[in-house]
């Protein structure tokens, strides 16, 4: 999953991000509200954690210009303020969520998963295709009853193709969910964490999950499909 993170002290910026990347989700920053708005809409978020006092446009501004303008996405606001007044601003100006600092990044993460879960589609914990089973609270998986060791990049792209199974996407889109705006289109990293992929979840069994569609993209399907 990639966020979008609005936080214009570098030192929390950091601490947020990096317990973030930790958990497998890729992490755009922005540290003021007009380069939110220019990354948010020239890049697919699938969730924006915002931080109220931010300098150009606070954080109620921009969270009420991406509802204008008919943005879903999920936002979380972030702030030091913790009168029953700002946290109903927070939520009138269009936020999902609220959580007071300091705050803990175990809880942050919770958070983002139960917006995510309770988004435009519903997103249950737990992902079965097959004999594939993937605890997204946990991120453990498990083919056949075997655990499967992952690294976070790794995890990353199979929860967006198990989210997106039976549908053939293509490297913008797994660049788009999967890895932040660092992300060189021209390096074979996609391609890379496919086949190590490939290697962990489908060596030693008859059918291959993870597919290729040449000229496509990839795509992940259950034998039935």
């Amino acid at each position: 999953m990639r966020v979008l993170l609005v936080e214009d002290d570098p030192r929390i910026a950091r601490f947020v991000s990096r317990g973030l990347r930790e958990r497998t989700y890729a992490v755009d920053v922005a540290d003021n509200g007009a380069d939110a708005l220019y990354k948010f809409f020239v890049s697919d978020y699938d969730v924006v954690v915002l931080d109220v006092m931010i300098p150009e446009r606070n954080g109620y501004e921009v969270c009420r210009e991406l509802r204008t303008r008919g943005s879903h996405v999920p936002v979380l606001m972030l702030t030091a303020r913790d009168a029953v007044a700002d946290r109903i601003k927070g939520l009138d100006s269009g936020a999902d969520d609220y959580l007071t600092k300091p705050f803990a990044v175990a809880e942050l993460a919770a958070r983002l998963r139960a917006l995510l879960r309770r988004g435009q589609v519903f997103r249950p914990p737990t992902i079965q295709i097959a004999d594939l089973v993937i605890d997204t609270r946990s991120r453990k998986v498990t083919r056949g009853g075997r655990e499967v060791g992952l690294t976070a990049k790794e995890y990353a792209l199979l929860e967006y193709l198990a989210r997106e199974a039976g549908r053939v996407v293509n490297r913008s889109e797994i660049s788009e969910h999967v890895w932040d705006e660092t992300y060189d289109p021209a390096s074979n990293l996609i391609d890379v964490h496919i086949n190590r992929l490939r290697r962990k979840l489908d060596d030693g069994f008859a059918h291959a999950l993870i597919q290729t569609r040449r000229g496509a993209g990839y795509v992940l399907v259950s034998p039935s499909d």
